[in-house]
């Protein structure tokens, strides 16, 4: 049961590693670094930092959110066999972030009710992620679910507003947040987190749509 006792979140799905002991959205501690190919690296000394300014040990904390995809497959990896050792050492249930879903949660803090919006960020050199959604009651509803998108059908949608890493639009129309907050990671998993806690380690992999995957003529 997600309770009075903080979450800790982590988030390595694309450049940015980043760490957070949430407790409210008025009580948390929250550390990141941007350095290529620094996860594995990184990480552990994160998560050391941030239980030494909360005052806390990793045995105090509730659960483990950790963002799941879709994103890079190093940093997922690198992520969740992270969650994965905690949780196995604890027993501390894991609960698997969908990336995007992160990010449309961060954006609902600052986009005015109602705003549409894309997040599309890079699969290949071919491909992209690509999700549209709704600012609706301080959160998010899809409008269009996830999928894997060939990167020459973006052009398509060059007219709306864009969050992502991919670089095909023009720079009024580019936003470069690709990534959720750890912070954000984990006021997703308080929301709604609570029933994909899992203690079953073996079974969790990252998200990475290939499903979903759509190819061209």
């Amino acid at each position: 049961m997600i309770n009075s006792k903080p979450i800790l979140a982590i988030e390595t799905s694309d450049k940015i590693c980043s760490v957070c002991v949430y407790f409210s959205s008025s009580k948390y501690f929250e550390a990141k670094i941007e350095l290529v190919h620094s996860h594995s690296e990184k990480l552990f000394a994160l998560i050391d930092f941030v239980m030494k300014q909360a005052a806390l040990e990793l045995e105090d904390v509730s659960c483990l959110a950790v963002s799941a995809g879709p994103g890079s497959f190093t940093g997922l990896r690198i992520g969740l066999a992270a969650a994965k050792g905690i949780s196995t050492a604890l027993s501390i249930p894991i609960v698997p972030v969908p990336t995007f879903e992160a990010i449309a949660l961060q954006l609902s803090d600052y986009l005015p009710e109602g705003t549409q919006f894309s997040i599309a960020n890079k699969v290949n050199k071919d491909e992209v992620y690509f999700a549209q959604f709704q600012i609706k009651d301080r959160s998010f509803i899809f409008t269009h679910g996830l999928k894997i998108l060939p990167l020459n059908e973006l052009v398509n949608f060059k007219e709306e507003l864009i969050f992502g890493n991919v670089q095909i639009y023009s720079s009024a129309n580019k936003k470069n947040v690709c990534a959720p907050d750890a912070l954000y990671v984990a006021k997703w998993c308080k929301a709604f987190g609570e029933k994909f806690m899992s203690l079953d380690i073996d079974s969790l992999e990252p998200n990475y749509f290939r499903n979903f995957l759509i190819k061209g003529n």
